[in-house]
């Protein structure tokens, strides 16, 4: 745990040098150069910083034990961390949809941005090609939602900085500056789509649902190991960042002691840790071979995989 911890915070140190030098070559840039766009990619890539800001501080959250106030741990922070980072950039976003749809409608003379601009919006997606892929590849390495989710964040930076550098060829081509604002229109909207994205993915962890249902089989199949143990069913998994809890209703023979049913419980909790990945904890309920309750209206069976 402590290794995860540590690539976290190494990627999000990262994170923060790096965008934090975009931030203010785009937004200075931009200023000098007149490009609203470049400006608006700019204040993107500050919120990027601001959110590895947001997963600094998680990751030190998350490392704390257990407590009284929280028994699972803090391991929900991760996910917290990640609908916050997700709103910041609708902000970001939001704003950048605002100015720009007010430059289109009120008619001033606009410059032509600088010829400048390109050459740091194509410094900006050299730069950004980089901090995607080592935060994606952090991400997947440590199964972390936040990294993960920061990944495809910057990955979608490549595309707002694509877009940028269009508008701004298409702004010196034709030499309308208007195309400026419109490139940091559809930037906006890009960026208000990534948000919403996010926030869709974390809702599932926050709805203690899970994404990848094959995980079932795998339970179900750790069981099949355990010969004294029949019918697994009432099966629920929900995650702790990237750790899963996992509880299940077994069947023993009505006949055993407890002691010998408390045995097989303990059999099949090993044969699921050792059978799934990243298991947090394993909560097994003991019912007498031929249960039924009917008030049983949750959890899976492994009937309803099929």
């Amino acid at each position: 745990m402590k290794t995860r911890e540590k690539e976290i915070k190494r990627a999000s140190w990262i994170g923060i040098i790096g965008n934090g030098i975009l931030a203010v070559l785009k937004i200075s840039f931009g200023l000098v150069g007149g490009s609203m766009a470049l400006v608006g990619d700019g204040i993107d890539s500050s919120t990027d910083v601001v959110t590895s800001f947001i997963i600094l501080f998680a990751a030190k959250i998350m490392s704390k034990p257990p407590d009284r106030e929280h028994p699972y741990g803090h391991h929900r922070a991760e996910t917290i961390a990640t609908t916050i980072l997700a709103f910041v950039i609708f902000f970001a976003g939001a704003q950048l949809f605002i100015s720009s749809v007010s430059n289109m409608l009120v008619k001033k003379e606009t410059d032509i941005p600088s010829s400048i601009s390109i050459y740091i919006v194509v410094i900006s997606i050299i730069g950004k090609m980089f901090l995607a892929f080592y935060q994606k590849k952090a991400g997947v390495k440590t199964q972390s939602s936040m990294l993960i989710a920061n990944g495809k964040n910057m990955r979608n930076d490549i595309i707002i900085s694509s877009g940028v550098l269009i508008g701004l060829v298409f702004t010196f081509i034709l030499g309308l500056p208007i195309f400026d604002s419109i490139a940091a229109f559809i930037i906006s909207l890009w960026i208000i789509k990534a948000s919403y994205d996010i926030v869709i993915e974390t809702n599932m962890e926050l709805m203690d649902g899970v994404q990848d249902t094959t995980i079932y089989q795998d339970i179900f199949k750790a069981i099949e190991y355990i010969k004294e143990a029949y019918n697994p069913h009432r099966t629920r998994v929900r995650k702790l960042s990237n750790l899963y809890i996992i509880d299940t209703d077994i069947e023993v023979d009505g006949n055993l002691n407890v002691s010998e049913a408390h045995k097989i419980a303990m059999a099949v909790e090993k044969s699921i840790k050792e059978n799934v990945q990243d298991v947090y904890d394993v909560i097994v309920h003991v019912e007498p071979l031929g249960n039924v309750e009917h008030n049983e209206s949750f959890g899976l069976t492994e009937d309803m995989l099929d």
